[in-house]
């Protein structure tokens, strides 16, 4: 396969994810009114690493120092922001949480440029910005800044440098194998995080449903997809794609919650949308210069 439809294949793959994400909003609203956050995580990551692990029991001997050892830390930025996600969304909003998370897209080549020097075109930064006012007019009503958009804005940081992390690590490294160490870094993280209010069984089986589709949908399917994408495409282009998350949230919102759909919704997804095709572009463009020049 051409490097040009190998991209257009994984950008693909991640608006997958993005649906997926998007959709478990919904299928999680619900279930979180009946369960405690740390205790649905918990069963969320631990379920999809034991399923991974009994799928491929092999993976376990793929598994050396070197190679825990960036699992662990990859898996302890996603797992890091999820708990702060998670007890910002106890203390504000779901609109403005899912916008200050989303500030991940602006964040992930801030953090590239800075950390580790790399150059970001001028149309990636425009399809960030675009992202970004999409972001706004899709989730924030009003500006007030508390102790939980503080707490979801970090989980912003750590969201931009688990995407960064695993674009530098992924590429080489088995797809399979790296899943099962960030969802099991995952699991340990967010039991531990649960073990001071106690961890508590799902109370009926709509909430064991919810807990199911996350963990094999949502989190061991969706990250090996986004493992895998992230060894062939740059942190930036993730970023902006990943944003699609919100896009898709607000319509099965209309669709299956039967929100209302605003002109204001509309515009701000029709400008994650753009932002979206600008990147792709903008990687496709550059992947033509780079192998011209070869």
């Amino acid at each position: 396969m051409k490097d040009g439809n190998k991209k257009g294949l994984f950008a693909l793959i991640l608006l997958a994810v993005s649906a997926i994400w998007g959709g478990a909003f919904v299928i999680m609203k619900d279930a979180l009114d009946r369960i405690d956050v740390n205790s649905f995580l918990s069963w969320r990551f631990t379920i999809a690493t034991v399923l991974l692990v009994l799928l491929k029991p092999k993976v376990l001997t793929q598994i050396n120092r070197k190679f825990l050892l960036k699992g662990a830390l990859v898996g302890t930025f996603l797992g890091s922001g999820y708990i702060f996600q998670s007890f910002g969304l106890t203390l504000t909003s779901v609109a403005k949480t899912g916008f200050i998370t989303g500030l991940y897209v602006v964040l992930t080549p801030v953090l590239g440029a800075l950390v580790l020097k790399k150059r970001i075109a001028t149309l990636q930064w425009f399809s960030v910005a675009l992202a970004t006012a999409g972001l706004l007019l899709l989730s924030f009503k009003g500006l007030h800044v508390g102790l939980g958009e503080f707490l979801v804005f970090l989980s912003a940081i750590v969201f931009a440098a688990h995407i960064i992390a695993l674009g530098e690590w992924s590429s080489g490294m088995d797809t399979y194998a790296l899943t099962v160490v960030q969802l099991g870094t995952c699991a340990v993280i967010t039991t531990i995080a649960g073990l001071k209010s106690g961890l508590h069984t799902p109370p009926d089986s709509g909430v064991w449903w919810a807990i199911i589709f996350c963990s094999v949908f949502a989190t061991a399917i969706a990250f090996i997809f986004q493992t895998w994408a992230q060894s062939f495409m740059a942190a930036t282009t993730v970023a902006v794609i990943l944003t699609m998350e919100v896009v898709f949230a607000a319509a099965f919102g209309i669709a299956v919650s039967h929100e209302s759909l605003t002109t204001k919704t509309a515009v701000g997804g029709l400008m994650v949308i753009v932002a979206m095709y600008s990147i792709i572009y903008s990687e496709s463009k550059e992947l033509k210069v780079n192998t011209v020049a070869k």
